[in-house]
């Protein structure tokens, strides 16, 4: 089986998220970038059907800037075998990076797609359904279980509900929820062989793909400031601020 993983670098999950003054994004210049938590546990599995016997070949493929190439080494010194960057320092938009994504389906053919369910940028819980809708393909959002069968794959995956098990014929998508596994740290003889792994960098210009954007953000702002608590001497005062707040609210 040959397994496509797709990851995105985004800012660290333990880095504070800061607004820029001037509204348009968020402040990345200086800030620890790292891989998308979702991403890594679409790694893990990866690596882990590949443990098992039933993958031959890991591709994990990345669109961003070139030091976006970090989190591809990432995912090589965690047992993948080669990489892909699509190189571009645009914004692209979701609908975009599933088209691009699309076209590396296409090339490299892969028996199974694996993506994190989101990327905790933006939260958009976008590419995995467009790029089974682009592709065709037979999909599974939200697993938090892969269990390889004799007619394809079989996922568990999360849902309101509770929980519910798909079987799905190969090649098929399927996108990563945090229950899935706990991702490994590579140690360090396994970081140093991830930079003679290889890693093809192509240019996002050489997929044909129209990058012009088709929404646009106005401004960016933070989140309004928590406002402080209040400590009261007596339930018969908290009751008479609650039916305050109650009432002002009502008369909103």
């Amino acid at each position: 089986m040959k397994i496509l993983v797709a990851i995105k670098r985004v800012v660290d999950h333990n880095v504070r998220i800061r607004v820029r003054p001037d509204g348009s994004g968020v402040e990345t210049t200086g800030v620890r970038m790292s891989m998308n938590p979702f991403c890594k546990h679409a790694v893990e599995a990866a690596v882990q059907l590949s443990e098992a016997g039933h993958g031959d070949e890991i591709v994990v493929v990345s669109i961003g800037p070139k030091a976006a190439t970090d989190v591809i080494l990432t995912a090589l010194a965690m047992g993948a075998h080669r990489g892909i960057l699509i190189e571009t320092d645009e914004s692209l938009e979701t609908l975009t990076i599933a088209k691009l994504l699309g076209k590396v389906v296409e090339e490299e053919k892969p028996d199974l797609v694996l993506l994190g369910k989101q990327a905790v940028d933006d939260d958009s819980n976008h590419v995995g359904q467009m790029l089974a809708a682009l592709t065709n393909l037979p999909q599974a959002t939200f697993a938090s279980a892969i269990t390889v069968a004799a007619s394809g794959i079989d996922v568990t995956r999360e849902i309101d509900t509770g929980r519910e098990t798909l079987s799905l014929p190969l090649p098929a998508i399927v996108t990563a929820d945090l229950r899935l596994n706990t991702p490994r740290n590579a140690a360090l003889p396994m970081v140093m062989k991830a930079r003679a792994k290889p890693l093809a960098v192509r240019p996002v210009a050489t997929f044909g793909i129209d990058l012009a954007p088709r929404l646009s953000i106005e401004k960016i702002s933070p989140p309004a400031e928590r406002v402080a608590g209040k400590a009261v001497g007596s339930v018969a005062e908290l009751a008479a601020l609650i039916a305050q707040d109650v009432s002002q609210m009502e008369a909103l």
